[in-house]
Parts: structure tokens; C-alpha cells; sequence
């Protein structure tokens, strides 16, 4: 077992990999420098956090929407104004609140607007904003901390500028150095550079629409390997599809006219373009989550459905054709409550809730509520965040603070600190304790194009090292455990194999470490 101290930072770590990580800052603080070990301080509070979730991607794809849904509460203002433009962490409290965070370090609380949502303006000098830090009381935030952020291609680069430093994007820039009158050498405070080394999220929800873009691939390219162990990073993306409900049918073949089919096969080929970036790409309709989950969809609402459900087919064809038809036809719902219903559902929510009332008229509208949220896909997109982030959050957080410790080494400009560093931290990974990130770090030299590898075997590297169930990691889902550990075996074999006689250099030191995956799979089954 990893050897804990009793430190403040170092009670509340969960998870031994995380803890080794703090064990090994503590250990070098006294050997570094006052600013290297203010960046560890940061460090340590980072390790004892929950894990930090960004919800990224370009200006306009949805993202404040998404975030509403999957806090469960609409309190990310969605209309463009000074809070869309900032990056806002939701995190558990147990008060309500919003602070709004300075450059300067001070704090001012802001109330909420009357509808619970952070106002879109601040009234405060904006360009003296850092941040806001919301709190919630809400029991989705005890593991997990929501960061929205401003979209990428906006015309305003400060903007864009805020989300490529949470991303670290903005530290990977060759024309940016570090400012000569931030250097703080020999001050315990954080420089430019070392702020940047320890900033950012540790995993990502990277939120995309139909096309996927060269800057969405720079922007998670920048994130892997801001957030990685060594030249890139362990695979902590998932991508989502979002409005999957404005996808045309006809424009994905073998979708048989069905839009979620089409989204679907759009998001597997999505997933294509962007592996290894991203561990998977899920469709959801953001707009219906958010409506179905957060309170959005009333009584009044399901009432005016069930209107709308008894209309004649011909009639009720003829309003789906449009947005303005369905608002401006002549029926007994009015027109006001028929936009509020596009506001909250669109036409595709709005088709689906009367489809459902037409099959079954008794349905209540809590029943009716549900059925929305299971037809919005945000289902799926929680299970991926359970299995992706919580489910390997230990190995995540402590791969993202080696990155940072390993930064700020890098940033001191000291020799002999940079190399105490690298010494201390290739101990930390020699135990056998620390396979997981022997694991990850094979998999970010695999995916990083670092280590070439044939596609076939680069496969089979990412699938063991991105999945935390056992019949995911051997591609083998649902199957015998005996079938798992006798094929666990035999691929512990074939990459011991491979590592002594058919590989080079570079692969054989991944295939070491696939070989001991496997192994460790294999004793797991054996165990059990």
C-alpha cells in the first residue's frame, strides 16, 4: 500500500494513485523551489477535489444547455450575455451561491435572478472578471465538478482565450513565452507559466453538431496533452452529438429515415474522425434534457400536449412541417403555448410527447416527463461519464497532476530540480501499484502517434487502457469469466511475445506493459 501522510491536503485524496501523487508533492516540497512548491500546494488542492469535467466545443453547439442538464437545474444562463462569456465552475456547496472571482484574487457574491439562473450580466467591471465559482447543493457535484465554457470560434478572442487556457491550448502556443515581469523566481507565488501548469480540467465533454472541424481536433489534441502524464494524455474525452434531433435522415445512408438512427451512425463516425481523442461520441438533444430534467416541462405543458394528441393526422402532418406552421395554424392550443412548447421541446420533442400520448392517452404527465428524458439520450451520455471519468477518476486525477508536476519542473529552469523530479516521479511508477499509469502512459504514447504501432494492435492498446470494466477492456462484454481469463492469459502471452522478439525498442516498452495488464486481468478472474 501507498504510504499516506497525515497532512490536511492528503486526508481527503481518494484513491491510492491520487494519494501516491500527493505523497510524492509532499516528499519534494522541501527539495524545490518556493514558487515550484507553491505549484505544488495547487497540486495537492487539485488532488483533493473532486474531478473537474469541462463542458467545451464551439461557440453556439449547446453547451450551457447540456451543462443544465446534467446538473439537473437550469442555472447556466443559455442567452448570450457577460456570463457566456466566462468560465464557470459548478461545484457542491451547501449554500446556494455565486461568486464572482477577480483577477486580483477578491470575491463578490452575486444572487441568482429570479429564476434561478445565474444572471447574464454581472454589473461589475468585466474586465476584471478571472472566473465565477457557483455552488449547489446538489448531490450530482460531490464527485464531480461541471465547468462550462465559452465556445470556441467566437469573434471574441478573449473569450476563446478563456476556454484554450482551461483546455491548455493557450500554454502550447509556440508565440506565447512567458512574461519577463512574471517570473516571481524566489517568490512563493504562482508566475504566469506555473499558473498554467497547474490550471485547467482534468477530463473533458467535448459537445459537437453535425460537422466536425479542424479546431474541435486542435482543441482536444491541446487538452490530451495539457492533461497527460507524458507527450499526450490517457484518453479523458468524451464527445457528445448534441441537437442529434436536426439531423436530416436522408443525409446519413442506412438511417432508414429514422433521426436518432441517423444520429447514431453519424456519432460512430464521428467517433472515427476523432479517435483516439476522444474515448466515444454520444448523441443527445440537449434542449429536451435540459427541459425533461431540470423542472422545465409543467403540468400546463402536458396538458397542451394532450390537446395537441387529439388533433386529426392530416392537421397535425400539416403543423410539423415548420416551426412557423406549427405557431401559426389555426387550433384550439394557442399560439403562445405552442411557442413556449418549441422553446422548451422543439418539434421534435413536441412530436414525440403527442406520439406517446396518442399510444397511450392515461398517461400522466410525470410519466410523460420521463419519456422525454429517455427519448433525449441524456441517459447515455451519464453512463459514459460513469464509466469513462468516475469509474477511472483515481488514475486521472493522478496522471493530469504528474502533467502538472512535471510542468512545473519544466517551467523552474533549474536542472537539478527538473531532474529530482523526473527521478521521484519514475519511482512512483517502477511499483507495481502504479500499473495504472504505467498503462495510461502506454496508451498516451500509442495514441500520441509517439509509438507507432500497427492499427490493429494500436486497437487493442486503447481498448485495454480506456475502459475500467473487464469484458469491456478484452472486447469480450457479457461473455464467461472463464472465456475471459483463459483469453486473458493468452494475450498476456502473445505481448510478452511480441515485446521480446517482434518489436522495436519503443513498442517493446508499451507491450511490457500491455503483457501486465493482461497478467493482472488474468490474476483479477482468477481471484474471483
Amino acid at each position: 500500500m501507498w504510504s499516506v501522510t497525515t497532512a490536511t491536503e492528503q486526508q481527503h485524496v481518494a484513491g491510492p494513485l491520487s494519494a501516491a501523487v500527493a505523497h510524492l508533492c509532499h516528499r519534494l516540497q522541501p527539495q524545490v523551489s518556493a514558487r515550484t512548491a507553491a505549484g505544488f500546494r495547487e497540486v495537492l488542492r487539485r488532488l483533493s477535489a473532486p474531478l473537474q469535467v469541462a463542458v467545451a466545443g464551439r461557440i453556439k453547439s449547446g453547451k450551457s444547455t447540456l451543462v443544465n442538464a446534467l446538473i439537473g437545474r437550469r442555472v447556466a444562463p443559455t442567452d448570450v450575455g457577460e456570463c457566456t462569456r466566462l468560465v464557470t465552475r459548478f461545484q457542491y456547496g451547501t449554500v446556494d451561491r455565486v461568486e464572482v472571482v477577480f483577477h486580483d484574487g477578491r470575491k463578490q457574491v452575486l444572487p441568482f435572478d429570479s429564476g434561478g439562473v445565474i444572471p447574464s450580466d454581472l454589473e461589475v467591471d468585466f474586465e476584471a472578471v478571472s472566473h465565477l465559482e457557483a455552488y449547489l447543493t446538489n448531490a450530482v457535484l460531490r464527485d464531480l465538478t461541471v465547468i462550462d465554457t465559452p465556445g470556441l470560434g467566437s469573434l471574441d478572442a478573449a473569450s476563446v482565450r478563456r476556454t484554450e487556457q482551461l483546455l491548455g491550448a493557450a500554454r502550447h502556443r509556440k508565440d506565447e513565452e512567458p512574461d519577463e515581469a512574471e517570473d516571481g523566481a524566489g517568490t512563493d507565488e504562482l508566475d504566469h507559466t506555473s499558473r498554467s501548469a497547474v490550471a485547467g480540467a482534468e477530463a473533458v465533454l467535448y459537445v459537437v453538431t453535425q460537422g466536425v472541424r479542424a479546431d474541435d481536433q486542435q482543441a482536444l489534441a491541446a487538452f490530451t496533452a495539457a492533461t497527460a502524464s507524458r507527450e499526450a494524455g490517457p484518453v479523458n474525452a468524451i464527445a457528445v452529438l448534441n441537437k442529434a434531433d436536426t439531423i436530416a435522415p436522408e443525409s446519413v445512408s442506412g438511417s432508414d429515415g429514422d433521426v436518432w438512427r441517423a444520429a447514431t451512425l453519424l456519432a460512430e463516425r464521428q467517433a472515427q474522425t476523432l479517435k483516439p481523442r476522444v474515448a466515444d461520441v454520444i448523441p443527445v438533444i440537449g434542449l429536451l434534457a435540459e427541459s425533461a430534467e431540470s423542472g422545465g416541462f409543467t403540468s400546463a405543458d402536458a396538458d397542451a400536449l394532450r390537446q395537441l394528441s387529439q388533433l386529426d393526422d392530416a392537421t397535425w402532418e400539416t403543423m410539423l412541417l415548420s416551426a412557423d406552421i406549427f405557431t401559426t395554424w389555426e387550433c384550439e392550443v394557442p399560439t403562445g403555448t405552442r411557442v413556449r412548447l418549441l422553446e422548451k421541446l422543439d418539434l421534435y420533442g413536441v412530436r414525440t410527447a403527442v406520439e406517446a400520448l396518442r399510444a397511450e392517452p392515461e398517461l400522466t404527465a410525470g410519466a410523460l416527463r420521463r419519456r422525454l428524458l429517455d427519448a433525449s439520450g441524456l441517459a447515455g451520455v451519464r453512463n459514459r461519464l460513469d464509466a469513462v471519468f468516475r469509474a477511472r477518476a483515481d488514475g486521472i486525477k493522478a496522471a493530469a497532476a504528474l502533467a502538472s508536476v512535471t510542468a512545473l519542473a519544466h517551467a523552474s529552469g533549474d536542472p537539478g530540480e527538473r531532474q529530482r523530479v523526473h527521478d521521484a516521479i519514475e519511482v512512483l511508477l517502477a511499483k507495481p501499484e502504479a500499473h495504472q499509469l504505467r498503462l495510461l502512459e502506454a496508451l498516451t504514447l500509442v495514441t500520441s502517434g509517439a509509438v507507432a504501432m500497427p492499427e490493429d494492435l494500436a486497437e487493442e492498446v486503447l481498448r485495454v487502457g480506456s475502459h475500467a470494466d473487464i469484458g469491456d477492456q478484452l472486447g469480450m462484454s457479457g461473455r464467461p469469466q472463464r472465456e475471459l481469463a483463459a483469453f486473458a492469459l493468452e494475450r498476456a502471452g502473445w505481448w510478452r511475445s511480441f515485446a521480446s522478439f517482434g518489436a522495436t525498442p519503443a513498442q517493446s516498452r508499451v507491450a511490457h506493459v500491455v503483457h501486465r495488464a493482461y497478467f493482472l486481468i488474468w490474476q483479477q478472474l482468477r481471484a474471483e
